[in-house]
């Protein structure tokens, strides 16, 4: 061996014993750590595809080196992109489904593509076709419940499993309930769809604790609205984002039962740690503090275990009921204050206070009166970290974020009024032996990186740019690359560009 390679196979050793001191977890010697440095991502390729909506969710294949990526641009399609002379990057194929209404989420493993589409009618049960990877033919379309909005593989492969969020039409004269669906692969794909109704009888503890109940002459199973799956990596147990109601629900895939429900509560803008700009009209951008609270409101969630603990990374985006025929937004400005509760509401209901920023006028009247005793905000603005046993907060990634934005002279002040940088997606992974949280920030077009091998002190890492709203945000590991280099692939709904960034080697 000669001394180059001498020194580079000792720096890898290195590297290795390194990252087990710091995860406190033997290194997998099939997937080598490749010595990368965790705060050098920069864009090394790019396609567009079309403008809006023309890319949204993305799934890569391994084996055959194609990115496979959502569009609803002229109708539910599937881009087919083949990356196999990377960085070079080509559409190679459209998969197009005109009978059905839309497309949310595509999925792969082991060689196979899981589909997510809406039914023909958005509030009638929707489809996950799966496909071969190799040469895309049909292996088997199932039947699973209104909207499937995500779709995901269990690690194993064993399982597909679908969000089945089930929004009301736009009247609100029709709310689909909301389910999951457990396609067990092996068994000739049957399904087992699964709702909430068993919960009804918690529903009081549920809302005492945060959890969000209130749609028009809607049961239990109605109101809740799956958005996004994360699965535990033995493939046992997986954990469902319910944005509405500001929850988290657990699923014992095996069994095939929902076993809890998680209520997040809410963010207190009142204390300095969680402070957020309120206003798009006061001339300056600035946190602070404010007499309000914040429902979570999840979209993106993503499964991690670092230490020897398994924890849950959850996009706090915020999302409302605003339909025409139901509308829970209303502006401060627009509420009337209890005096005795907000005794400066007219200086609060100012447009460079309070007064222009979006609330839910669903919640705060605690005494029935008429009046609002507390006012909810519509989002959390952050990242949260859960313990996945016991659903305990970790850390809560908000106003370092924001402040990150900011001092980059990248934050959008006109969302202040609304969701500030609008936590859209996650995904953890490992990088050179530090576990990493990419985070999509929608309204500012930029994926922030932290670290958070020490979930408790999450580490600010990286700020870069991507294209228009950033929705779908992939980890590649370096084994499975076309090049061997980590590889984050985020396709953006406001452009429909699909941009891929990589670290430098060290």
């Amino acid at each position: 061996m000669n001394r180059k390679k001498l020194f580079v196979a000792l720096l890898m050793a290195a590297v290795a014993i390194s990252a087990c001191k710091k995860t406190s977890e033997p290194i997998d010697e099939s997937e080598p750590i490749v010595a990368e440095d965790i705060a050098s991502f920069k864009e090394t390729a790019s396609i567009d595809l079309g403008g809006e909506t023309s890319a949204e969710i993305s799934a890569y294949d391994p084996s055959t080196k194609k990115l496979f990526v959502v569009s609803n641009e002229g109708g539910a399609k599937v881009e087919v992109l083949d990356l196999t002379n990377y960085p070079t990057v080509t559409k190679a194929k459209t998969l197009s489904y005109p009978s059905n209404a839309g497309i949310n989420s595509v999925a792969v493993n082991n060689g196979l593509l899981a589909i997510a589409l809406d039914g023909a009618d958005k509030q009638g049960n929707g489809d996950v076709v799966v496909l071969k990877t190799s040469d895309l033919s049909e292996v088997k379309k199932i039947t699973v419940g209104a909207m499937p909005d995500m779709v995901t593989f269990s690690p194993d492969g064993n399982y597909i499993l679908s969000a089945n969020e089930g929004e009301p039409n736009d009247d609100y004269t029709i709310d689909p309930i909301g389910t999951v669906s457990i396609i067990n692969v092996k068994s000739n794909y049957s399904v087992k769809t699964l709702d909430f109704a068993g919960f009804e009888s918690q529903k009081a503890a549920l809302v005492a604790g945060g959890f969000r109940i209130y749609g028009p002459k809607a049961s239990f199973a109605q109101d809740i609205e799956p958005e996004y799956i994360t699965v535990s990596s033995d493939s046992k147990k997986a954990y469902v984002t319910l944005q509405e109601n500001n929850g988290v629900a657990e699923v014992d895939i095996v069994s095939g039962t929902i076993t809890k429900i998680n209520p997040l509560g809410t963010r207190d803008i009142s204390l300095a740690e969680n402070a957020f700009d309120v206003s798009d009209k006061d001339n300056k951008i600035a946190l602070g503090t404010w007499p309000i609270k914040a429902f979570y409101l999840p979209d993106a969630i993503s499964y991690f275990t670092t230490g020897g603990t398994s924890y849950l990374a959850l996009a706090n985006e915020g999302d409302t009921r605003a339909w025409k025929g139901y509308d829970e937004e209303a502006r401060v400005k627009s509420l009337k204050l209890d005096p005795a509760k907000f005794p400066t509401a007219a200086s609060l209901q100012l447009d460079a206070n309070l007064g222009r920023l979006t609330v839910s006028k669903a919640f705060g009247d605690t005494d029935g009166d008429g009046d609002y005793d507390e006012l909810y905000a519509t989002g959390g603005r952050s990242l949260s970290i859960l313990n996945a046993s016991t659903g305990a907060l970790v850390a809560n990634i908000g106003k370092d974020l924001e402040q990150r934005v900011i001092d980059a002279g990248k934050y959008d002040d006109e969302r202040s009024d609304n969701k500030g940088v609008e936590v859209e997606g996650v995904t953890v992974a490992e990088v050179n032996g530090r576990t990493l949280a990419f985070i999509g920030l929608e309204r500012v077009d930029m994926i922030a990186v932290y670290d958070v091998t020490n979930p408790a002190s999450a580490k600010f890492v990286q700020l870069f740019a991507t294209g228009d709203a950033p929705e779908g945000v992939l980890f590649v590991k370096p084994k499975d690359s076309p090049n061997g280099r980590s590889l984050l692939v985020v396709a953006s709904e406001g452009d429909g560009t699909v941009k891929f960034f990589q670290p430098n080697r060290i």
